[in-house]
């Protein structure tokens, strides 16, 4: 049986990390999960398994996550209040957490209205801040949220959210004070394209002294095309795309784009490993696995550290 968080090891020993994300099938098929996952091992220190991401339904997060570590990955089981009461979730993290899961992300999920059910009944009976707080509660106290004695407590390296881009911008930081002081040991953010406002939201986490108590991982989305990155600014909730982003890809032969879309990338987590405050880089190559090896490789962040 796994003991700790290798991610969690990597962090506290200082070394830059570097996750990666994972998405399961909309179906049983378990070699989905083995392809997308073989292009990552050796490549990051973690790769989050989304949980319904969109609200549409997929493999479950543990599930996959299962499978992940059978093909030599670290998962970050992430969770969303969405789906189920205070009762399936404890059941799920005991059950994760038996099978070898070390790492678990806490979200709030993103509204079924959006997904393929949006007739479904959106549980929420604990929020994100809520539910950081019971995994803590679950981990440190050996107690579930009703008071009872967990005969072994899961040893979960805990996770959260951060969105630095959404408004009002000035109110972000405390959001992620709120989550520090839940019980987030990592923190990973949106996807990043304004960088003028992220150094601004981690100077601001700085000066809060926030960035002692907690690990800060930037997230990075290469762009594919320049219809991506439109698609990003004028549809996607939280998301922050600036004009020149645009201006850049717009700039480039369409064939191009996806290498312009990686070089910005690259350029990003060149600036992150240079900021204070910034532990990591969580990269969101969303459908685009085979691409991680080829990105790490540019953006200087292999071979990565055993510890």
């Amino acid at each position: 049986m796994k003991s700790g968080s290798n991610v969690e090891k990597i962090l506290k020993a200082g070394h830059f990390a570097f996750t990666g994300e994972l998405g399961p099938p909309r179906g049983t098929n378990a070699e989905a999960v083995r392809e997308k996952a073989a292009p990552l091992k050796g490549m990051v220190d973690m790769v989050n398994i989304t949980d319904n991401q969109t609200a549409v339904v997929r493999m479950s997060s543990w599930a996959a996550a299962i499978i992940a570590i059978e093909e030599g990955l670290e998962p970050n089981y992430q969770m969303v209040c969405r789906d189920r009461n205070r009762l399936a979730m404890q059941a799920d993290i005991l059950g994760a957490y038996a099978h070898g899961i070390r790492n678990i992300l806490c979200l709030s999920g993103d509204h079924q209205q959006f997904g393929d059910h949006p007739q479904a009944k959106g549980v929420f009976d604990i929020d994100s801040m809520q539910l950081i707080g019971m995994v803590k509660k679950m981990r440190d106290e050996g107690k579930f949220l009703g008071g009872a004695d967990i005969d072994v407590p899961p040893k979960l390296f805990i996770g959260a959210a951060a969105n630095p881009f959404a408004e009002p911008f000035e109110w972000r930081v405390y959001r992620l004070a709120k989550k520090v002081r839940a019980g987030a040991d990592f923190i990973q953010t949106q996807c990043v394209y304004n960088m003028k406002r992220m150094r601004e939201w981690t100077k601001q986490a700085n000066d809060m002294g926030l960035t002692e108590k907690t690990y800060i991982l930037a997230g990075v989305t290469p762009m594919k095309s320049l219809g991506m990155a439109k698609y990003m600014k004028a549809k996607v909730p939280g998301m922050d795309v600036p004009d020149e982003i645009i201006e850049r890809l717009k700039g480039v032969n369409k064939k191009k784009q996806a290498d312009e879309g990686i070089k910005i990338a690259c350029e990003q987590i060149e600036e992150f490993k240079e900021t204070k405050g910034i532990a990591g880089v969580h990269l969101m190559a969303i459908e685009w696995e085979h691409k991680v090896p080829e990105i790490a490789e540019r953006a200087g962040v292999l071979p990565r550290p055993k510890v």
